[in-house]
Parts: C-alpha cells; structure tokens; sequence
C-alpha cells in the first residue's frame, strides 16, 4: 500500500530537518510550515502507543487496533515486534506496520548490561528493524559499551525510570546517568512511574532537556508506590504543562512519544481513546498559548 499524501509530506518535512543538520527541531512548526499540521489532529506532533498497553492482544489484532485510534507511531515491546526473529518474521511484521500506516518510532523495554557483543548484538538488530530509538534499563557498567554504540549505529538509548527503589526512579539518577555521556544516550520519561517516585515528569521534561529522546505517557490514581494507571488528566498529571516543556525543549520530530496505558489490559481500548482525546485538547491548548 502507497503513504498516503498526507503522510508522505510528514516524512519529507522530516527528513529534510535531518537532512539540515536539525538533530532537534519543534516538530509542529517544521510540519506546518510543510502543510501537514491542519490534516493533523495532533498538531504535528509524533504522538503514538506503546504497544504494551495491547499486550493482551496477538501483534495483528493491537495493530488493527492502534490503526483505529488514528494513530500513525508505536513504541513496540519485545513480545509483540521480536527484532531478533528470522527475516522472514521480520518482514511480515513490518509489512503490517506499513500497512497499517504506522511507524515504528521506538523499541523497548530492553536491558543492557557490561556484556558488548551482546549489546552490539542489539543495536544491529535495531538496525535491521529500523529502529532509531531504544527505551532501556541499562546497568550502571553497561555505559562504556554504549558510548561506542551509539556513535557506531547512531541510534538512541532512552533511560526508562520505574517506579520507587527501581534504578532510576528519580530525575536525579536519570540525571546522573546521562550527564557527560555521549549525545544520543538520554532520557525515556514515564511519566507514571515519576509520580509514583513522587516526582514532577514536567520538571524531568525541563532539567533533562535535549536528553529527551521519549516519553512514556501515562496518570496515575496516587503518587506512592502502590497505584495504577488511569485516564490522563484524571489523576495527578498535568497534561497541557507536559506537552508545553516538550516544545520548549524541542521535542525531536522523530522522537519516541507513546501513550502508555497499563490498566484494564483485557479491553483498553475506550480508556487509551480517552487519553488521546485529552491528549488533542493538550495539544490544542499549547499551540494556542
């Protein structure tokens, strides 16, 4: 199946910013001024799903879903989009993805550890997958094999933070395991975990800066460790402040930005819609500002 025009001029706008040198750009602006952002609900901006939140659902079935949200960008998890599979596997996955109209715009959550063959063994398979950003529990002695890593596949590591006692569960320690690496080792932020660590994802957004390479959207009904997820804006988080940091630190247009919502996994589908509906009226909110 052919990119529809609309679509087509999103991937051009793109790929001329890179092709400028513009690493990190304020996607709605680059997307207007290509005549993409009127056709588009969410302002230009890359939003998509992590595919986690489907993960009661065979990969066909989450994608037909995800396809009838209106959404063109998944974040995939490793059970429903297998990087290392055959190729064959490969190929008709991502035949569904296009198909579908979708782009895979992350990959994770995957851990790394001081092992570098196994790490490269990663990144190439990314590589083949097309994968440009990878969510990541790296251990603390893994980061000599990333730097090279990165520069070599020129690829993206995202540091996900869980929740309380995790590794990195604060803006702190993402922080401190960012600071002085290489450019594309950053920061994926969830924003549901760093209220269940009591911390402001806005505020992460701000002090993290250009190392915001994805997002984990999610709310949550508490800020303590034991919570669950619910509808954004419905719980504690501040949905247009989130999307307003994101374009003052200039998001990147080909950013990993994924609606993650792990609640009721036998049928979210109403409540994932819910959330994107907020997410629109965020958006709106923002360009208007």
């Amino acid at each position: 199946m052919s990119i529809p025009s609309m679509h087509r001029r999103r991937w051009l706008a793109l790929a001329g910013a890179s092709a400028c040198g513009a690493a990190f750009f304020d996607a709605p602006a680059v997307l207007a001024r290509a005549g993409f952002a009127p056709d588009d609900p969410f302002g230009g901006w890359p939003l998509g799903v992590q595919t986690y939140s489907l993960r009661e659902f065979p990969f066909v079935e989450a994608v037909r879903h995800i396809q009838g949200m209106g959404i063109h960008f998944v974040e995939c998890f490793p059970r429903h989009f297998p990087i290392d599979a055959a190729d064959d596997v490969l190929r008709d996955n991502q035949a569904i993805l296009k198909k579908a109209q979708i782009q895979l715009a992350g990959y994770g959550v995957v851990e790394f550890t001081r092992d570098h063959e196994a790490n490269r063994r990663m990144f190439e398979q990314a590589r083949r997958a097309g994968v440009r950003n990878i969510t990541a529990n790296p251990q603390p002695d893994s980061f000599e094999s990333l730097e090279r890593l990165v520069a070599e596949f020129d690829i993206r590591i995202a540091i996900h933070n869980h929740g309380p006692g995790a590794l990195y569960d604060s803006i702190e320690s993402v922080t401190r395991a960012v600071e002085k690496r290489h450019k594309w080792i950053g920061a994926c932020i969830d924003t549901g975990h760093f209220l269940r660590s009591k911390e402001d994802p806005v505020r992460a957004v701000r002090e993290l800066g250009k190392r915001v390479f994805a997002l984990h959207i999610k709310d949550e009904a508490r800020q303590e460790k034991d919570s669950h997820n619910v509808v954004i804006g419905r719980g504690h988080l501040d949905v247009v402040g989130l999307f307003q940091a994101l374009k003052e630190v200039g998001f990147p247009a080909d950013g990993d930005l994924a609606l993650e919502y792990e609640a009721n996994p036998a049928n979210p589908i109403d409540d994932m819609k819910a959330c994107l509906d907020v997410a629109r009226e965020a958006i709106q909110k923002v360009a208007k500002a």
